[in-house]
């Protein structure tokens, strides 16, 4: 999985691993905002994230493949299902209903469903990005530093920095200003 190459998702090592993550995202989904704080304690260890701030409800698959910069802020309903590397820079910040998939299932359908083939590719976000509302971003991308992804945008290649993208696919638009 590491590695970028195939492998089985029901595993049962990756399955503790997503045993762990589900508990300690149920404690910060569960925990009221005044006990939770900026993100519950389980979360806080889970994904070693010292100034940062994750809204409840949060999704992860595994958290210990996700890497947070300062004061990075994660709106309500974000996803990050980080079968893979997953950094957020510093000061960046996630719109409501963010998803981010590092994994790629098998296009044979017999791989997919019965061997349970994926692979997973690295996702990078650069400081001060900012990602809209109901975006979606797939294995693989990188988004670069100041870019913007427009709400309700799915991005599917790579972000140039100060780049600003919106539709699906996402493709630049020209900035006024």
């Amino acid at each position: 999985m590491a590695a970028g190459e195939w492998y089985c998702c029901l595993d049962a090592e990756l399955e503790a691993l997503r045993t762990t993550a589900r508990a300690a995202v149920y404690q910060h989904n569960s925990l009221p905002p005044e006990d939770r704080g900026a993100i519950a304690p389980k979360l806080k260890q889970l994904l070693n994230a010292e100034n940062a701030i994750v809204e409840a409800p949060f999704h992860c698959a595994y958290g210990i493949n996700i890497a947070l910069g300062d004061q990075v802020y994660l709106n309500a309903g974000c996803t990050i299902l980080d079968c893979a590397r997953v950094t957020i820079g510093d000061q960046c910040m996630l719109g409501p209903n963010v998803q981010i998939y590092c994994a790629e299932h098998h296009h044979d359908p017999i791989k997919r469903s019965v061997e349970g083939l994926e692979r997973a590719l690295p996702v990078r976000i650069a400081k001060r990005a900012w990602i809209g509302g109901g975006a979606i971003i797939l294995a693989g991308v990188t988004i670069g530093e100041g870019a913007v992804v427009g709400a309700g945008s799915v991005v599917t290649r790579d972000v140039a920095p100060g780049e600003v993208v919106v539709g699906n696919p996402a493709r630049p638009i020209q900035r006024q200003g």
